[in-house]
């Protein structure tokens, strides 16, 4: 057999081991998971909200912090920093990993998320989440809905930003979903200068500590660090750019790139070390007054 049809076989094989149960072994589970997908803590970088997708139906993964994804393979290869025959030979040693039966769908079974009816900020659950992450209900409500959708016959709501093409990010204590389509939000101010940001509670954070700046500058939420290529064009016409992205590998490398195509660029994410965000930052400080009161 030819060394080309070797490798073909073995990656064919190799691409039917479970990456949830993979990732197990290596002592990583899921804080989420449907019947058809489970959410983890990244296990290719820091952070505190889980975005690192795997599909129970596909067996594939997806890094929405970092835009990378793919099969275990190269789930394997991310994590070891190897090359694909030394992925394939960590695969092969391991027989103990189960192999991916896909789970059987029904027929007709609905996979997106319905929106029913979006409103003003008013649910108790929802402001008792705002005020877990230090968030005033009054800002929130400039900028943020309250969002009702639909998902496998069951209505749940949440904390919605809509984005630029009518998809909506959606935030409560449980869930981290988001509507189709998905995009980044672009909030304009007809202002010279924009500020960038990763997330929800990054730019809520953001508001909240810094909210005459905000005010006065145009606004992107990227929702994912992969919309950072889709932007660029809108990047280049200011003539000032503010980086509030996280201290982390992922969230370091975007800073990095926009940093090196742009001279205007302005990275402010050492305000907040050495928390990884903004609400990060937030919370610290909180709770340091809170210990101050305590101990008065």
């Amino acid at each position: 057999m030819r060394r080309e049809d070797c490798i073909s076989k073995s990656c064919e094989r190799a691409r039917n081991v479970c990456i949830v149960k993979t990732l197990a072994k290596l002592g990583h589970f899921p804080s989420r998971t449907t019947e058809k997908e489970a959410w983890f803590l990244s296990p290719l970088r820091s952070e505190t909200q889980a975005s690192f997708n795997v599909s129970l139906i596909k067996n594939l993964w997806y890094d929405f912090g970092i835009g990378k994804g793919g099969s275990i393979i190269d789930l394997i290869m991310e994590l070891k920093s190897c090359s694909l025959k030394e992925a394939l030979e960590v695969l092969q040693a391991d027989t103990i990993i189960s192999i991916f039966n896909a789970p059987i769908q029904k027929l007709g079974s609905k996979k997106a998320i319905e929106i029913i009816k979006v409103e003003n900020l008013k649910h108790l659950a929802l402001k008792g989440y705002l005020h877990s992450r230090n968030i005033p209900v009054e800002i929130a409500r400039k900028y943020c809905k309250e969002v009702w959708y639909r998902l496998k016959d069951r209505e749940f709501f949440a904390i919605g930003l809509e984005n630029n093409l009518g998809g909506w990010e959606l935030r409560n204590k449980y869930c981290k979903y988001s509507s189709s389509p998905k995009s980044y939000s672009f909030m304009e101010h007809s202002s010279d200068r924009l500020l960038v940001t990763e997330g929800i509670f990054d730019f809520l954070t953001l508001a909240v500590l810094e909210e005459d700046l905000v005010r006065a500058s145009d606004v992107i939420v990227l929702n994912s660090l992969a919309f950072l290529q889709k932007i660029k064009t809108i990047l280049e016409k200011y003539q000032e750019i503010v980086l509030f992205l996280d201290n982390d590998p992922a969230g370091e490398r975007a800073t990095k790139e926009v940093l090196g195509l742009y001279e205007y660029a302005i990275d402010h994410s050492g305000s907040y070390k050495p928390h990884k965000d903004l609400n990060e930052k937030l919370n610290a400080i909180r709770r340091n007054i809170i210990v101050q009161r305590t101990y008065k």
